[in-house]
């Protein structure tokens, strides 16, 4: 199991538990981890918050899908729901399938296979 599928998996534990906090930030995480692998793929390290909006929004217009851009920018704020806790319940869960779509178009255009 990848990183990528762990915080996946417990984000959807945690949902279930009602914990949208705790599940924002693995959201965020498998969301962050992924745009990473792919830039590492390309010798690219991503050291701050700054380099992974630029990389997406660079992939986003490489790839022709501005919607890369925009759910990556959902994962953004779950990853601020976490430190102040201010999203919805619903909202966690909507933004929860933004970042699996996210994952699942960047795995499907790098990856030959699902990890």
């Amino acid at each position: 199991m990848t990183i990528n599928n762990k915080y996946l998996d417990e984000a959807e534990e945690l949902i279930k538990r009602k914990d949208y906090v705790q599940a924002s930030e693995k959201l965020w995480g498998a969301a962050a981890e992924i745009v990473k692998v792919v830039a590492a793929k390309r010798g690219i390290e991503i050291k701050s918050h700054g380099e992974l909006y630029k990389f997406v929004a660079n992939l986003g217009t490489e790839l022709e899908d501005p919607e890369l851009i925009r759910l990556f920018s959902l994962a953004g704020a779950l990853h601020q729901n976490f430190y102040e806790d201010w999203l919805p319940p619903e909202t966690v869960v909507d933004h929860a399938e933004a970042v699996k779509e996210l994952v699942a178009k960047l795995r499907r255009t790098f990856f030959k296979r699902n990890f």
